[in-house]
């Protein structure tokens, strides 16, 4: 089965990850929008985990996580680190 992305734990508090660029045009789907709503599945899967632990209603979490998002790309809080390696998985 094809995915996305995988993501790997390597230790102290690092994680790389690996993105499958070019997965969803090979089936004629736009990419852009299709991590667009990846990200949203994931948003909203963390909203309801949220909920689940800890009370919090779904609005409130996407609201914030959205919030953040938007802010950390405006204005990021670190560097992303990393290159685009073709045809790597």
């Amino acid at each position: 089965m094809k995915t996305p992305f995988k993501c790997l734990a390597r230790g102290s508090r690092k994680t790389g990850c690996s993105l499958n660029i070019g997965m969803w045009s090979t089936e004629g789907k736009p990419e852009a929008a299709a991590w667009g709503i990846l990200l949203a599945d994931v948003i909203r899967h963390l909203a309801n985990a949220i909920r689940e632990e800890h009370g919090v209603e779904l609005d409130t979490t996407v609201h914030k996580v959205v919030e953040s998002l938007l802010s950390e790309l405006d204005q990021p809080t670190s560097a992303a680190h990393g290159s685009f390696n073709l045809g790597h998985s």
